[in-house]
């Protein structure tokens, strides 16, 4: 999706007779798909096998994601695509990579996250951890770091000639996410406990909090301006306490003291008194609510497509803007077709 999004002219091959939607969602609302057409193809089949090696020979690269060992039982592993074209970039993307004792398990996001460290850490004190969706492992740590993998190796193309292989495993980025708080863990900064580290909900002033009203905001006040500026806001102000900002020993008392504050007005009226200040204040959105804030539809943040609402695609281009995206149906094209446009 990253990819099409910036432009790439990218076709999926799909297996034939797959839920091309993903989890029984109509075709059109899997927005992952967007921006490229689709062919089903069976990849066991001699017909099959030789469209991929005849596309591979005008690509600039390929991507699987099938577990290790499959693309090569199949005849289309990296030799086999490579020798019909050496610049060709050959991704792969797995859970656990493409080696290890775990290489050939299934698994899922929160599997890859757990082991990686980055589960543990997230999730309130004396609490179970948090799932955090499947924004670390998948998107994140996966799909984020297997694209700019492909991108860095057609670099490297464009300078020696030779094509590489790019081995994206969800473990592995996910480690990568949580460096800081391997380092920050090693010089006693971080503790395993969670729930009592700086970043983790543990500082009173770094924190979610109920409102009257039973929503949230978030308050992220770590510089000493702009905690004056939380305390200003908030009528604290002069409090010899809450001047204690950084000692982790007054945190838990303090936030006890915040939590019962923030109860006392609705989120709109934290927004009216915290919006636009350097508190590094937001309240928290629900996904209807996201796209119809002011700052989002001045950014165009989301777009609408065919009645569909969308985030818009990233990063942005000031030179050559991306193309509006489509839904994620985007359409099956035949054997003839995607051997023509790709010749």
């Amino acid at each position: 999706m990253l990819l099409a999004d910036m432009g790439a002219e990218i076709i999926r091959l799909e297996r034939v007779g797959a839920d091309v939607a993903g989890l029984g969602l109509p075709t059109k609302f899997n927005l992952m798909n967007r921006s490229r057409p689709s062919i089903a193809v069976d990849l066991k089949s001699d017909k099959g096998r030789e469209l991929v090696l005849r596309l591979c020979e005008n690509a600039d690269a390929i991507f699987e994601g099938f577990r290790p060992g499959v693309m090569e039982r199949l005849g289309l592993g990296p030799e086999d695509c490579m020798a019909r074209n050496p610049r060709l970039v050959y991704g792969r993307i797995t859970g656990w990579g493409q080696d290890g004792p775990l290489a050939g398990a299934a698994g899922h996001d929160p599997n890859y996250i757990a082991l990686a460290g980055a589960l543990g850490c997230i999730g309130e004190r004396d609490g179970a951890p948090v799932y955090p969706l499947n924004l670390i492992g998948d998107m994140g740590g996966g799909g984020a770091y297997l694209a700019m993998g492909l991108l860095a190796a057609l670099l490297e193309v464009s300078r020696s000639g030779k094509g590489q292989v790019v081995d994206a495993a969800m473990i592995d980025g996910a480690a990568t996410l949580m460096a800081s708080t391997f380092a920050a863990n090693q010089v006693g900064f971080w503790s395993d406990e969670r729930g009592t580290n700086l970043l983790d909900s543990g500082a009173h002033f770094y924190e979610v909090y109920e409102t009257a009203d039973g929503k949230y905001i978030s308050l992220g006040s770590i510089e000493p301006q702009f905690y004056a500026i939380l305390m200003e806001k908030t009528g604290l102000a002069g409090d010899p306490d809450f001047a204690q900002q950084m000692n982790p020993m007054k945190w838990d008392e303090l936030k006890e003291r915040m939590t019962a504050l923030i109860l006392t007005k609705t989120r709109d009226e934290w927004c009216a008194i915290m919006d636009g200040t350097d508190i590094c204040f937001a309240p928290v959105l629900s996904l209807n609510e996201a796209p119809q804030h002011p700052h989002n539809i001045s950014r165009q943040t989301f777009v609408e497509t065919d009645g569909i609402v969308q985030p818009a695609p990233v990063p942005r281009f000031v030179g050559t803007p991306s193309d509006e995206p489509t839904h994620g149906d985007a359409g099956l094209i035949n054997f003839e077709e995607i051997l023509e446009c790709w010749k």
